[in-house]
């Protein structure tokens, strides 16, 4: 028969000894009223794959044989959220079970100054949402939606464009058409790929044609400078 050695069987012995059962209460609140709210639930320690308890009608729960080390506590339920927490197990008479708060991600180390009461109190933080209620039809929602808004301005464009240019002198109208035509032709250009043709029509179009008014009357002014100089001369 094969014997363990000394040290071995201590160790085996302190820490049968050194185990705890960590026990808490999940108390009802507004959030989650009683156990029959709550459904199906239980504690576990890190992963829960060797430390859990389950969560009674009464809420209490009880996880057995702990040994001495350090956990994060967790509630694992379908409907609500619970606040993790940490759990140190000891090897003290005094104290075995410290509880502190966590936050998930943060370091375990330092531990937090913060002691919780024991044996462990939880309660639901919040209640999970997996369905969204569809949407009313809003009005203005629609009226403020960019497609929405140009296909109001343009049909607004349509309907008051001819009282306007029924409303325009000759030649104010003839000018707009004219702006008119010079855009479409840029329009064309840079459509067709010619760019040279598209970007030649841009500069000129900040030019007065030869047709148009300002034209006609900066022709005349020097021919009126003109006669003056003579009558001078004479």
């Amino acid at each position: 028969m094969v014997s363990l050695p000394r040290t071995s069987l201590c160790l085996v012995i302190v820490g049968a000894f050194a185990a705890v059962d960590i026990r808490g209460r999940v108390l009802w609140n507004d959030v989650c009223a009683n156990a029959t709210a709550l459904g199906r639930a239980k504690v576990v320690l890190d992963s829960g794959s060797e430390h859990a308890g389950t969560v009674t009608q009464s809420g209490r729960f009880l996880i057995r044989d702990v040994p001495v080390g350090t956990y994060i506590l967790s509630v694992i339920t379908h409907d609500y959220t619970f606040d993790q927490l940490r759990v140190d197990v000891l090897d003290s008479e005094s104290s075995p079970v410290e509880v502190r708060p966590y936050i998930a991600g943060t370091p375990l180390d330092p531990p937090s100054t913060v002691l919780l009461p024991y044996p462990i109190t939880l309660s639901a933080k919040d209640k999970f949402s997996y369905f969204s209620p569809p949407e009313s039809f809003n009005i203005l929602g629609m009226l403020t939606n960019p497609m929405v808004m140009m296909m109001v301005v343009g049909g607004v464009m349509m309907f008051t464009m001819p009282y306007l240019m029924d409303n325009l002198d000759p030649s104010a109208l003839e000018e707009l058409k004219e702006q008119q035509s010079r855009v479409a032709g840029v329009q064309s250009a840079f459509a067709s790929g010619d760019f040279k043709s598209g970007v030649s029509a841009i500069m000129s179009a900040g030019e007065p044609s030869k047709d148009s008014p300002e034209s006609s009357s900066n022709a005349r002014t020097p021919q009126k400078a003109s006669k003056g100089s003579k009558r001078a001369k004479r």
